[in-house]
């Protein structure tokens, strides 16, 4: 018999959020550690851990009273926290496609028939920096697609906008490239090789 799959420690966020929507009530870390396991499947010895993460990052309150830590959460507060995470980051992350664009265009517009030179090097180095920097925050914005319905469409719709602005970019780019191989008969992958353009540059999907 297969040994049953533990939860991930997103699931264990959930779950435990979970107790103090259901019930709005105010708890102690020992409280938690018996009601977790027994109601949600979290185990006892993770508890204080995804505990003190949900404090971290705003979900839940914590104020010291006495000798003992009392630890709260609401609805209202754990929406406007997501909110506000997500609008951070879809911020930062339309910012990082500006700035790939701009990047992009700079080098495509200042580089053809050139020579490699430092300055070229430097936002070849950028642009690449852009690139994770976009990366890591959508992997980020992806953590929290479960988080709430109504904000995670939200933000899908921003970032349609700043797909569409990047693909219009990745458009002339390619068009930049046709008119290179016309204009001086350029091959294609001598072109993506003399301006750092990646084997695998295509459209965002």
């Amino acid at each position: 018999m297969s040994k049953k799959k533990g939860l991930s420690a997103e699931e264990k966020r959930t779950r435990m959020m979970e107790i103090f929507f259901e019930t709005k009530d105010v708890f102690q870390l020992k409280d938690l550690e018996k009601i977790a396991p027994k109601e949600k499947g979290i185990t006892a010895m993770s508890v204080k851990e995804v505990l003190q993460s949900l404090v971290d990052d705003g979900m839940v309150d914590c104020e010291r009273i006495g000798t003992s830590n009392y630890y709260w959460a609401f609805p209202s507060k754990a929406l406007h926290a997501r909110t506000r995470k997500l609008e951070a980051l879809n911020s930062q992350l339309l910012e990082g496609s500006q700035k790939h664009a701009n990047l992009q265009k700079s080098i495509e517009k200042a580089k053809i028939g050139r020579q490699e030179t430092e300055e070229r090097a430097v936002l070849v180095k950028e642009l690449s920096s852009f690139r994770n920097q976009r990366d890591q925050l959508k992997a980020e914005v992806e953590k929290y697609r479960e988080c709430d319905p109504q904000v995670v469409e939200e933000i899908r719709q921003a970032n349609k906008v700043a797909k569409e602005a990047a693909n219009r970019w990745t458009d002339n780019i390619f068009a930049i490239k046709s008119w290179a191989k016309r204009k001086f008969g350029f091959e294609e992958n001598k072109i993506d090789k003399n301006f750092g353009i990646p084997e695998d540059f295509d459209y965002i999907d």
